[in-house]
């Protein structure tokens, strides 16, 4: 558990079997939101074929800005590059699994799933303008819950993260005074608030600041026992986070490989879809090497072998139809 909450996480696994690849090492850089699923799949690969996955969970922002300066195998991102983004740097993206950021907070007496909340409000509390526990808004739509009269301590990203870019597009979309005031991408200007790096820092300043609310992906939230809040989505209605919910959602995506795989799933529409869903991406270097084929093998393993894993961490796995449009991808690439 320490090392998932360390700032920057390092994974380097020791080859345990005798392999092709026993003495290499793929080297990869960025999102946090994915790195329990990366590390759980790496540790059975290495098992396989000896490959050591050395990942540094350093934030989407330092992923992208790694591949772009080749000094890393790939990177990893939540908020997806555009066709046109990926074409000036000579970059290519495909997703690798959909999970879902949630809400925790550290209020006492409130349990896990149990405090409800809506797009509007949550963009109030992070603009600053809801202060209080115990504000009129969220008491309506807590009715028998006691809220405390506390002031509310907001926890936020401090580095550029994909996680941050998915939340900041779910408010753009639930609520036209965040989108006015302050916009969406892997790093804003914050109103309020204190920030942490990584889910793992954002996870610790609520974890020991009472009466706090951040944002993190949902591995997170479940590893470290968190409280989570329900939401509620487009289609009006109180949902919990959880494997059905994020799959409800990543079934309203349509991912076009002529666009790289270019696509949000927040605020999507269903009465059983999250509203805080996304997709993580590997950005690969577009030129033929032997590391991109590499890259490419441990993540077609991962898709044939990995569901249920990531199933567990409550990832949802690509459906098997978006794995061949990826594979067709890579082969369109020559990288497989």
């Amino acid at each position: 558990m320490k090392r998932l909450l360390a700032l920057t996480l390092f994974l380097s696994i020791t080859a345990l079997s005798a392999g092709l690849y026993a003495a290499e090492t793929l080297n990869g850089a960025g999102a946090t939101f994915p790195y329990p699923v990366y590390s759980a799949w790496a540790f059975e690969y290495s098992k396989v074929t000896g490959m050591r996955l050395n990942y540094q969970s350093i934030g989407s922002g330092g992923g992208i800005k790694q591949i772009t300066e080749r000094t890393v195998d790939f990177g990893a991102s939540d908020k997806p590059l555009t066709p046109e983004e990926l074409a000036k740097d000579k970059l290519m993206q495909f997703p690798a699994v959909i999970g879902g950021v949630v809400l925790v907070v550290n209020v006492p007496g409130i349990k896990e799933g149990e405090l409800k909340l809506d797009g509007d409000t949550v963009c109030r509390i992070f603009l600053g303008d809801v202060k209080k526990w115990n504000d009129a808004g969220i008491k309506t739509m807590n009715p028998g819950i006691s809220l405390p009269d506390s002031g509310i301590t907001v926890v936020h990203r401090s580095d550029g993260s994909g996680t941050t870019a998915i939340f900041t597009d779910y408010l753009n979309g639930a609520c036209p005074a965040w989108k006015e005031k302050v916009g969406s991408g892997t790093s804003v200007s914050w109103p309020a608030g204190i920030g942490g790096k990584g889910n793992e820092g954002v996870a610790n300043y609520v974890q020991r600041t009472a009466n706090s609310i951040g944002y993190v992906e949902f591995a997170y939230a479940k590893q470290n026992k968190m409280t989570y809040t329900r939401l509620k989505n487009k289609a009006g209605a109180f949902v919990e986070p959880n494997f059905q919910t994020f799959e409800n959602a990543a079934a309203s995506g349509a991912f076009d490989p002529k666009k790289d795989f270019y696509l949000w799933l927040t605020n999507a529409p269903g009465k059983n879809a999250w509203p805080i869903a996304g997709a993580t991406f590997i950005v690969l270097a577009k030129e033929k090497t032997d590391s991109n084929k590499k890259v490419v093998k441990f993540f077609d393993w991962a898709f044939q072998n990995g569901d249920a894993r990531a199933k567990e961490l409550v990832y949802v796995p690509l459906p098997k139809s978006l794995e061949d449009k990826v594979r067709g991808y890579w082969k369109a690439h020559g990288v497989r």
